[in-house]
């Protein structure tokens, strides 16, 4: 071989060897934010900690997120979270191992939280005497929400 011809091949192979080592990654993040601050907050049925917190994720599709907080009501929720387009193939090839730089992909996801609602004391004795009434009579009750 030329000497010329094996400089470009050494040139070439060193580009890719620096873009290879050099390659970036994205970076994802879901922060997750409750009014009140302080509820307990578990993904895919997996405890991850209380609000306010930012939490890595994978993956995009639909996760399962809930809140609880003492005093308030529970919320659940399906949120799909949408790839962005630097994440749909075949971009996210380049992006993921070929990019010079991180890229960062966070989501933001607030939750305002609604307190709980006391019953009065005479109805839930209303609603136990009727239930007492119904199983002595051999009736069943649907469920109130």
């Amino acid at each position: 071989m030329k000497p010329n011809r094996i400089s470009k091949i050494l040139v070439a192979s060193l580009f890719v060897a620096s873009l290879v080592c050099s390659a970036g990654c994205v970076q994802r993040r879901l922060i997750i934010r409750s009014q009140p601050e302080g509820a307990f907050v578990t993904i895919d049925r997996q405890a991850i900690g209380r609000t306010p917190l930012s939490v890595p994720y994978t993956y995009s599709g639909t996760r399962e997120i809930q809140l609880e907080k003492d005093g308030f009501k529970t919320v659940k929720v399906q949120q799909r979270i949408d790839p962005t387009w630097y994440e749909k193939f075949p971009v996210s090839f380049v992006t993921e191992n070929f990019w010079p730089r991180e890229l960062r992909d966070e989501r933001l996801l607030e939750f305002q939280m609604e307190p709980k609602t006391q019953v009065q004391e005479n109805l839930l004795l209303d609603r136990a005497n009727d239930l007492r009434f119904n199983i002595e009579r051999g009736t069943v009750t649907a469920p109130i929400n």
